[in-house]
């Protein structure tokens, strides 16, 4: 049975350098790289952590000999925007599964079961019902900060970067990681509602290991079972029944107490008025009227461009993910990782890094 010594010396043979030379690369003394190789001395976690670097390989490949699911997942799929997006989920998989063997787990927390029965949009807004009271209890609500609502109450790594046209986000289940990657854009009512969309696909167990959504609003997403049923999710948790019912009990039912409305809920006229023609609330002609509407100018009607201007800059930026980045740190504070795995998910250099952090030790001394 193959060991973690048998994989590190494949390892040193397919780098094709002498014993020595890969013991100072990583930054082992050589006489501690060899008795790990001959089952004397143990491989410590920064010593996977470091050969994973250096060799470009996973400490759970190191353990184990295997890779984490998403990872072939990805290098199968073509498209530039799509293998872009791929190839970034892999990346925070293998941190994810990295630190976990390490024993940094990620602890996802899911709903009550719900009985997944009826029709698509039936289960749908049941499992939005559950992940609402979720929510909730947490004294929180769907219209704050949508990626940083999902990693403090379900746990789920949520990350923002620039994925190319044409491509909205994706959700990653592993054994060790769960995970929503979005768009960086500026409609941040687009990116509110792929976030949603995606949590439902990661709530109903859809797809495992990799869920694709290149353009969640494309006819074919429209068709898909599990598509009627995420985007049902998505309507339901960000607009919710009881409270849009709640505004239009007067009767006021004119586009601009709509406008209000959209820009109260945070997501688009378009979306709004299919939720409400959904819930028989407002009728054909006014949801035609609505939809007319862009969110921009939905903005302007209801006095919030400031508001609209400031979200757009907010969906616009990157964002790796919290929870992630913060177990990185904890890893390199305890001397378990070195800082690359933290200076990665920053998207900066190593060496600036250290030189942030040694004039900020400085600052406080």
């Amino acid at each position: 049975m193959e060991t973690t010594a048998d994989r590190v010396r494949k390892l040193i043979g397919e780098l094709g350098m002498p014993q020595s030379a890969f013991a100072e690369r990583v930054g082992l003394e050589p006489t501690k790289l060899s008795k790990s190789l001959n089952g004397v001395r143990r491989f410590s976690s920064l010593d996977l952590a470091m050969i994973g670097e250096f060799g470009h390989v996973t400490v759970d490949w190191l353990l184990t000999g295997e890779e984490v699911a998403s990872a072939t997942a990805a290098r199968a799929s073509v498209g530039s925007s799509t293998a872009q997006a791929l190839a970034l989920a892999q990346d925070y998989s293998t941190m994810r599964s990295d630190l976990a063997s390490l024993g940094y787990e990620q602890h996802w927390r899911l709903p009550e079961p719900v009985a997944l029965s009826g029709t698509w949009i039936g289960q749908g807004r049941a499992l939005a019902a559950a992940a609402s009271e979720m929510i909730e209890r947490a004294g929180l609500s769907a219209t704050d900060n949508l990626p940083e609502v999902v990693e403090a109450v379900f746990g789920i790594d949520v990350a923002v970067q620039e994925l190319g046209d044409g491509f909205d986000g994706l959700a990653v289940a592993t054994s060790t990681a769960r995970l929503i990657l979005v768009d960086a854009t500026p409609i941040s009512a687009r990116q509110r509602f792929t976030i949603a969309h995606e949590l439902g696909h990661l709530l109903a167990s859809d797809d495992q290991h990799l869920h694709e959504d290149p353009d969640i609003f494309s006819a074919s997403s429209r068709r898909g079972e599990s598509e009627v049923r995420a985007n049902a999710f998505a309507s339901a948790l960000l607009m919710p029944e009881a409270l849009m019912k709640e505004r239009l009990a007067e009767g006021n039912v004119v586009v601009p107490t709509l406008c209000a409305l959209a820009g109260e809920l945070r997501v688009s006229p378009s979306a709004l008025a299919i939720r409400l023609e959904g819930l028989a609330l407002i009728d054909q002609e006014m949801g035609e009227r609505l939809r007319g509407v862009t969110a921009k100018e939905a903005a302007r009607i209801a006095g919030r461009s400031a508001g609209f201007a400031q979200a757009s800059a907010a969906s616009m930026t990157p964002r790796p993910p919290a929870s992630l980045l913060s177990d990185a740190f904890s890893a390199f504070e305890n001397g378990d990782v070195t800082l690359r795995l933290y200076a990665r998910l920053l998207g900066v250099e190593t060496s600036v890094l250290r030189q942030q952090l040694e004039h900020i030790e400085d600052a406080c001394c």
